[in-house]
């Protein structure tokens, strides 16, 4: 007898967990959000939350994708030969000098398609003088994280060299909406446009 009235109860309580689990679904579907920072090494990332879908089924599948590329991010920016390489292409740049090899540094990371390396392979092509794959690896780097500021800047002196001083103007305006008027980035890009034009600017 109490077997006939535990097996309802089970089978109730089965019901309402079966139920309520689309809900659920959706909410962690939704996905986080929020500022940069996040423990990335190689510069912030400013994101903001999905919205949750009406279909659970396709929630889920995306949700499960963005985790799948959140991990894919997060494992090769843990890893320890990827971090090494990085910082030998950054030295190769910003202590040697040595801009050819640097590309060839940073596309061997296999990662290029990453905002970091995307837009020091800019920054070298541009030191080099070849201002057009300059201009494909800036916007390469804005197409995988728009809020990259440190892209913002060097691009913005990218528009200088080409007397651009509006489209400059533009990405002054785009690194103070990131990261305000305090910031690095921001100044160095200001106190350029503050020089009369075909200044000789260092940077």
């Amino acid at each position: 007898m109490t077997n006939l009235r535990t097996k309802p109860v089970a089978l109730g309580i089965l019901l309402i967990a079966l139920t309520g689990a689309p809900s659920l679904t959706q909410v962690f579907a939704a996905g986080g959000g929020g500022g940069g920072g996040g423990g990335d090494p190689y510069g912030s990332s400013y994101s903001s939350p999905s919205p949750p879908s009406s279909n659970s089924n396709r929630s889920d599948t995306k949700a499960t994708q963005h985790r799948g590329k959140k991990a894919d991010k997060r494992s090769f920016l843990d890893d320890p030969a990827f971090k090494q390489g990085y910082r030998d292409a950054y030295d190769t740049i910003y202590d040697r000098h040595d801009y050819a090899a640097a590309i060839d540094q940073l596309k061997a990371l296999g990662h290029d398609d990453y905002a970091n390396v995307a837009n020091l392979i800019g920054y070298s092509y541009r030191k080099l003088g070849d201002y057009k794959l300059s201009q494909v690896w800036y916007e390469r780097a804005l197409q995988s994280d728009p809020n990259h500021v440190l892209t913002w800047n060097y691009y913005g002196f990218w528009q200088l060299e080409q007397g651009n001083r509006d489209a400059a103007e533009y990405h002054l305006s785009r690194i103070e909406a990131i990261c305000g008027s305090d910031c690095a980035e921001y100044r160095s890009l200001a106190a350029a446009l503050e020089q009369p034009q075909g200044s000789n600017l260092v940077y």
